[in-house]
């Protein structure tokens, strides 16, 4: 009997080297060790010579003593995350996915493989698409209506409303995802608690407030927390689009520390900025997890008999 639990034993301790192993070594790889570099980095002065000569703890000093930009990254980054998170990336998204379960199947499928051709397309694409519609001449598409059909002066938004245009260019992309999420939460909806509604006398709002949105709850809560670790990081399209200006007037935190590392050449203060970035992530992540009480969620179910 000795032997025969010896050998499941092996036998487990194989499989979950097999199984979980390949992950591991990605994770260590991709994951752990960049974090360690950074750390390492964030604590010397590597400039552009990529020489380091000292461990010190100039580059937080000056974080938070003399880099007077650092505040206004802050605010517009707090300001793109909570826009972008708030208006597209939950709230539309769900609008997204309970108007498409509630036309005809293949309306529905037809309209969200729309929706998700900006998502798979190269990111360039879909930022010379807005860099086409938001044109302050009037070749722009958004400029040819505005005059055109309005009968009003070219506008530019770019310009005179660039975090406008970040949140809409980066939340019309990425409402696609918590559309699919929430779209399977609504199909996974037992079709008699439709049924019995409907026999209640229960009207289409009824039916969402009281059968639909609950059944939303936690895939919400899960995108919400997903989004703003997702923004925190985020500034590809900012980049293509508004290249962080004008001046820093869309520089979010992420922007600003590959700047401050690839084109100034301060490598240790952009991965101490990163490091920073890091925190602000986990602080954001356990805060939502917390308020969200996603502890409940990984609880078993139970079913009680009366």
């Amino acid at each position: 009997m000795t032997d025969f639990v010896k050998a499941q034993t092996h036998r487990q301790r194989v499989n979950m080297l097999l199984f979980l192993g390949p992950a591991i070594a990605l994770m260590a790889l991709f994951l752990f060790a960049p974090i360690i570099v950074d750390v390492c980095l964030a604590f010397t002065d590597m400039d552009r010579t990529l020489k380091v000569s000292a461990l010190t703890f100039e580059n937080f000093e000056r974080m938070f003593t003399r880099d007077t930009r650092l505040v206004s990254t802050l605010a517009v980054t707090a300001i793109f995350v909570l826009g972008t998170l708030c208006i597209f990336n939950t709230t539309f998204a769900v609008v997204l996915a309970v108007t498409t379960t509630s036309v005809s199947p293949r309306l529905g499928a037809f309209f969200r493989a729309v929706w998700l051709l900006p998502r798979m397309s190269p990111s360039v694409v879909y930022a010379l698409l807005w860099l086409w519609v938001l044109d302050p001449n009037q070749r722009g598409l958004l400029n040819q209506i505005v005059v055109n059909v309005l009968g009003y002066p070219p506008v530019d938004l770019r310009t005179n409303h660039p975090l406008f245009v970040i949140i809409v260019a980066n939340g019309f992309i990425g409402a696609s995802l918590g559309m699919i999420i929430f779209t399977s939460a609504i199909r996974s909806i037992p079709d008699h608690l439709f049924y019995a509604a409907r026999v209640d006398g229960a009207g289409w709002f009824s039916i969402l407030r009281h059968v639909t949105l609950p059944a939303l709850r936690w895939p919400i809560s899960y995108m919400t927390i997903h989004q703003t670790l997702s923004l925190l990081v985020s500034f590809e399209y900012i980049l293509l689009i508004t290249n962080g200006g004008p001046f820093y007037d869309t520089t979010v935190f992420a922007l600003y520390s590959y700047r401050r590392a690839f084109e100034s050449g301060q490598y240790a203060y952009g991965a101490a900025l990163s490091l920073v970035l890091v925190v602000l992530g986990m602080v954001a992540a356990l805060a939502l997890w917390r308020l969200m009480d996603m502890n409940r969620m990984l609880q078993p179910s139970r079913i009680e008999v009366h």
